[in-house]
Protein backbone atom coordinates (compact mmCIF):
# COMPACT_ATOMS: atom_id res chain seq x y z
CA UNK A 1 0.00 0.00 0.00
CA UNK A 2 2.99 2.52 0.78
CA UNK A 3 4.52 1.51 -2.55
CA UNK A 4 0.81 2.55 -4.47
CA UNK A 5 0.63 5.58 -2.32
CA UNK A 6 4.29 6.68 -2.97
CA UNK A 7 3.64 6.29 -6.79
CA UNK A 8 0.24 8.06 -6.92
CA UNK A 9 2.20 10.92 -5.04
CA UNK A 10 4.86 11.09 -7.93
CA UNK A 11 2.45 11.00 -10.43
CA UNK A 12 0.54 13.39 -9.23
CA UNK A 13 3.94 15.78 -9.35
CA UNK A 14 4.18 18.37 -11.82
CA UNK A 15 6.33 17.75 -14.78
CA UNK A 16 8.87 20.44 -15.54
CA UNK A 17 9.55 21.11 -19.03
CA UNK A 18 12.73 22.24 -20.21
CA UNK A 19 12.30 25.09 -22.18
CA UNK A 20 15.17 25.82 -24.79
CA UNK A 21 15.65 29.43 -26.43
CA UNK A 22 16.19 29.06 -30.28
CA UNK A 23 18.61 32.07 -31.92
CA UNK A 24 15.59 32.99 -33.81
CA UNK A 25 13.24 33.32 -30.92
CA UNK A 26 16.47 35.35 -29.01
CA UNK A 27 16.42 37.71 -31.48
CA UNK A 28 13.02 37.76 -32.13
CA UNK A 29 11.76 38.29 -28.13
CA UNK A 30 14.03 41.64 -28.29
CA UNK A 31 11.09 43.76 -30.08
CA UNK A 32 11.27 46.21 -32.98
CA UNK A 33 14.36 47.97 -31.35
CA UNK A 34 16.57 45.22 -30.40
CA UNK A 35 15.67 43.08 -33.82
CA UNK A 36 16.40 46.12 -35.84
CA UNK A 37 20.07 46.40 -33.79
CA UNK A 38 20.65 42.55 -34.34
CA UNK A 39 20.38 43.06 -38.09
CA UNK A 40 22.43 46.21 -38.24
CA UNK A 41 24.94 44.33 -36.77
CA UNK A 42 24.78 41.54 -39.24
CA UNK A 43 25.19 43.83 -41.66
CA UNK A 44 28.34 45.30 -40.66
CA UNK A 45 29.75 41.52 -39.74
CA UNK A 46 28.70 40.72 -43.52
CA UNK A 47 30.49 43.70 -44.47
CA UNK A 48 33.54 43.13 -42.36
CA UNK A 49 33.66 39.20 -43.19
CA UNK A 50 33.50 40.52 -46.91
CA UNK A 51 36.28 43.07 -46.63
CA UNK A 52 38.65 41.21 -44.85
CA UNK A 53 38.75 38.09 -47.24
CA UNK A 54 38.41 40.49 -50.69
CA UNK A 55 41.91 42.34 -49.16
CA UNK A 56 43.45 39.10 -47.64
CA UNK A 57 43.31 37.32 -51.60
CA UNK A 58 44.47 40.80 -53.06
CA UNK A 59 47.49 41.40 -50.56
CA UNK A 60 48.32 37.79 -50.76
CA UNK A 61 48.46 38.09 -54.70
CA UNK A 62 50.39 41.27 -54.21
CA UNK A 63 53.12 39.82 -52.13
CA UNK A 64 54.09 37.40 -54.85
CA UNK A 65 57.11 37.92 -56.71
CA UNK A 66 59.65 35.96 -58.38
CA UNK A 67 62.66 35.32 -56.35
CA UNK A 68 64.86 36.22 -59.51
CA UNK A 69 63.00 39.41 -60.32
CA UNK A 70 65.75 41.79 -59.45
CA UNK A 71 68.71 39.78 -60.61
CA UNK A 72 66.69 39.80 -64.17
CA UNK A 73 66.07 43.49 -63.57
CA UNK A 74 69.95 43.83 -63.07
CA UNK A 75 70.73 41.98 -66.03
CA UNK A 76 68.80 43.86 -68.29
CA UNK A 77 69.41 47.44 -67.17
CA UNK A 78 72.92 46.76 -66.87
CA UNK A 79 73.17 45.60 -70.67
CA UNK A 80 70.73 48.35 -71.93
CA UNK A 81 67.77 46.37 -72.29
CA UNK A 82 65.25 48.93 -70.53
CA UNK A 83 62.49 47.19 -73.03
CA UNK A 84 63.21 44.00 -71.87
CA UNK A 85 63.03 45.23 -68.36
CA UNK A 86 59.72 47.59 -68.53
CA UNK A 87 58.45 43.76 -70.22
CA UNK A 88 59.44 42.10 -67.42
CA UNK A 89 57.70 44.21 -65.12
CA UNK A 90 54.66 44.53 -66.79
CA UNK A 91 54.43 40.65 -66.63
CA UNK A 92 54.98 40.69 -63.41
CA UNK A 93 51.95 42.91 -62.58
CA UNK A 94 53.15 43.13 -58.60
CA UNK A 95 53.77 46.18 -56.74
CA UNK A 96 57.21 46.07 -56.55
CA UNK A 97 57.38 45.31 -60.54
CA UNK A 98 55.46 48.25 -61.13
CA UNK A 99 57.19 50.65 -58.45
CA UNK A 100 60.68 49.18 -60.34
CA UNK A 101 58.74 50.26 -63.66
CA UNK A 102 58.45 53.31 -62.59
CA UNK A 103 62.08 53.81 -61.59
CA UNK A 104 62.98 52.12 -65.01
CA UNK A 105 61.10 54.82 -66.71
CA UNK A 106 62.92 57.39 -65.62
CA UNK A 107 66.26 56.53 -65.83
CA UNK A 108 68.32 59.31 -67.17
CA UNK A 109 66.76 61.64 -64.93
CA UNK A 110 68.55 62.92 -62.13
CA UNK A 111 68.73 60.32 -59.24
CA UNK A 112 66.46 62.18 -56.68
CA UNK A 113 63.74 62.30 -59.52
CA UNK A 114 64.03 58.77 -59.72
CA UNK A 115 64.07 58.22 -56.04
CA UNK A 116 60.68 60.88 -55.66
CA UNK A 117 59.00 59.01 -58.38
CA UNK A 118 59.35 55.95 -56.74
CA UNK A 119 58.26 56.93 -53.66
CA UNK A 120 55.25 58.61 -54.97
CA UNK A 121 54.95 55.42 -56.79
CA UNK A 122 54.77 53.85 -53.50
CA UNK A 123 52.23 55.82 -51.97
CA UNK A 124 50.00 55.39 -54.46
CA UNK A 125 50.70 51.10 -54.09
CA UNK A 126 49.99 51.39 -50.51
CA UNK A 127 46.57 53.37 -50.95
CA UNK A 128 45.44 50.13 -53.03
CA UNK A 129 46.53 47.87 -50.98
CA UNK A 130 44.70 49.83 -47.92
CA UNK A 131 41.32 50.62 -49.67
CA UNK A 132 39.03 50.03 -46.99
CA UNK A 133 40.58 48.68 -45.01
CA UNK A 134 40.00 51.37 -42.32
CA UNK A 135 35.77 50.33 -42.78
CA UNK A 136 36.97 47.30 -40.83
CA UNK A 137 38.63 49.86 -37.77
CA UNK A 138 35.18 51.78 -38.07
CA UNK A 139 33.10 48.16 -37.77
CA UNK A 140 35.52 47.10 -34.87
CA UNK A 141 34.85 50.61 -32.89
CA UNK A 142 30.83 50.94 -34.15
CA UNK A 143 29.60 47.48 -33.50
CA UNK A 144 30.32 47.23 -29.96
CA UNK A 145 28.70 51.04 -28.99
CA UNK A 146 25.42 50.08 -31.31
CA UNK A 147 25.50 46.83 -29.21
CA UNK A 148 25.68 48.81 -26.19
CA UNK A 149 22.95 50.89 -27.42
CA UNK A 150 20.64 48.32 -27.53
CA UNK A 151 21.78 46.86 -24.07
CA UNK A 152 20.31 50.65 -22.81
CA UNK A 153 17.25 50.88 -25.03
CA UNK A 154 16.28 47.32 -23.88
CA UNK A 155 16.53 48.35 -20.20
CA UNK A 156 15.09 51.65 -20.57
CA UNK A 157 11.98 49.93 -21.84
CA UNK A 158 11.84 47.27 -19.30
CA UNK A 159 12.04 50.26 -16.41
CA UNK A 160 9.56 52.11 -17.86
CA UNK A 161 7.34 48.52 -17.98
CA UNK A 162 8.16 48.57 -14.13
CA UNK A 163 7.24 51.92 -13.69
CA UNK A 164 4.10 52.23 -15.38
CA UNK A 165 2.96 49.06 -13.93
CA UNK A 166 2.73 50.50 -10.55
CA UNK A 167 5.87 48.24 -9.01
CA UNK A 168 3.59 45.01 -9.85
CA UNK A 169 5.46 43.66 -12.97
CA UNK A 170 6.27 40.04 -13.09
CA UNK A 171 9.86 39.35 -12.80
CA UNK A 172 9.59 36.89 -15.00
CA UNK A 173 8.82 39.89 -18.02
CA UNK A 174 11.70 42.01 -16.82
CA UNK A 175 14.04 39.16 -16.85
CA UNK A 176 13.18 38.01 -20.18
CA UNK A 177 14.02 42.04 -21.52
CA UNK A 178 16.62 42.41 -19.28
CA UNK A 179 18.74 39.08 -21.16
CA UNK A 180 16.89 39.98 -24.49
CA UNK A 181 18.71 43.29 -24.43
CA UNK A 182 21.98 41.56 -23.35
CA UNK A 183 22.22 40.23 -26.79
CA UNK A 184 22.69 43.01 -28.30
CA UNK A 185 25.79 43.55 -26.27
CA UNK A 186 26.74 40.24 -26.85
CA UNK A 187 26.35 40.34 -30.67
CA UNK A 188 28.01 43.94 -30.70
CA UNK A 189 31.17 42.54 -28.94
CA UNK A 190 31.33 39.39 -31.37
CA UNK A 191 31.24 41.82 -34.61
CA UNK A 192 33.73 44.25 -33.01
CA UNK A 193 35.84 41.47 -31.88
CA UNK A 194 36.03 39.77 -35.73
CA UNK A 195 36.60 43.39 -37.19
CA UNK A 196 39.51 44.21 -34.66
CA UNK A 197 40.98 41.40 -35.55
CA UNK A 198 40.72 40.72 -39.52
CA UNK A 199 41.76 44.32 -39.14
CA UNK A 200 44.92 43.65 -37.55
CA UNK A 201 45.95 40.98 -39.36
CA UNK A 202 45.41 43.38 -42.56
CA UNK A 203 47.66 45.73 -41.38
CA UNK A 204 50.37 42.95 -40.41
CA UNK A 205 49.58 41.95 -43.86
CA UNK A 206 49.90 44.91 -45.21
CA UNK A 207 53.45 46.12 -43.61
CA UNK A 208 54.96 43.06 -45.11
CA UNK A 209 54.25 44.03 -48.91
CA UNK A 210 55.11 47.61 -47.86
CA UNK A 211 58.55 46.34 -46.39
CA UNK A 212 59.32 44.49 -49.60
CA UNK A 213 58.47 47.34 -51.96
CA UNK A 214 60.80 49.65 -49.80
CA UNK A 215 63.73 46.55 -49.57
CA UNK A 216 63.11 46.30 -53.82
CA UNK A 217 63.21 50.10 -54.34
CA UNK A 218 66.46 49.87 -52.11
CA UNK A 219 67.79 47.62 -54.35
CA UNK A 220 67.30 49.35 -57.49
CA UNK A 221 68.81 52.66 -56.51
CA UNK A 222 71.93 50.70 -55.67
CA UNK A 223 71.61 49.12 -58.75
CA UNK A 224 71.73 52.61 -60.17
CA UNK A 225 74.40 53.57 -58.28
CA UNK A 226 76.93 51.06 -59.08
CA UNK A 227 79.51 52.38 -60.70
CA UNK A 228 79.40 51.29 -64.92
Amino acid sequence: MIQDLTTDLESQQPIVEEKTLSLYDLVASGGVAGTIIIVILLILLFVALYIYFERLFKIKASSKIDSNFMLQIKDHVTNGRIDSAKMLCAKEGSPVARLTEKGISRIGSPLEDINSAIENAGKLEVYKLEKNVSVLATIAGAAPMIGFLGTVIGMVLAFHTLATSGGQAEMGTLAEGIYTAMTTTVAGLIVGIIAYIGYNHLVVKTDKVVHQMEANAVDFLDLLNEPA
